[in-house]
């Protein structure tokens, strides 16, 4: 037999192995954010624009989820500081820090709240208002999570959770 021949399974092997280590590695640290309590910063729901994650750090997405506002009230998702509230780029934006590397944004908005206020899941922390890339009554809501951009029905329970099973 071949050495090359002996080769392929070895290698398929050990990549079975490390990805069944790595699959119970990341199941037992990842919490699962949908028992958080977090609740829609609208609200009545209406999903216009999903999340689209990208390929890499500065590739195309959608890095959170477009949300119809029915009403001029924008609430806080969950408790947490206000920690940043004022203009960017010409559209008014509230991030809301709520601890454990989650941090929220919430846009286009007039600003209700103040940096360093602390607000709980359900308070006003804005208004509706008009600019950035949303269509007018369309707020954004885009999550972080340790700097990264994640799906904010993650933390909503809308995205079942993705279990990883050893194949072959």
């Amino acid at each position: 037999m071949s050495t090359r021949a002996l080769f392929l399974p070895i290698a398929v092997a050990t990549a079975a192995v490390a990805l069944i280590l790595t699959a119970d590695a990341s199941s037992a640290e990842t919490p699962d954010l949908s028992t958080l309590g977090w609740r829609w910063p609208v609200d009545t729901v209406q999903v216009v624009e999903p999340f689209a994650a990208p390929a890499h750090a500065y590739g195309p997405g959608h890095r959170g989820i477009d949300l119809v506002l029915h009403g001029a009230a924008v609430l806080a998702p969950a408790g947490g500081t206000i920690a940043f509230a004022g203009p960017v780029a010409g559209r008014g934006v509230v991030t809301i820090d709520h601890g454990g590397g989650l941090v929220t944004t919430l846009e286009p908005v007039e600003p209700r709240a103040t940096v360093g206020t602390v607000v709980h899941g359900g308070d006003v922390v804005a208004a509706q208002s008009e600019g950035g890339h949303t269509p007018s009554g369309v707020l954004h809501f885009g999550v972080r999570l340790d700097g990264n951009y994640i799906n904010p029905l993650l933390l909503l329970g809308g995205v079942p959770r993705a279990v990883l099973l050893p194949c072959c």
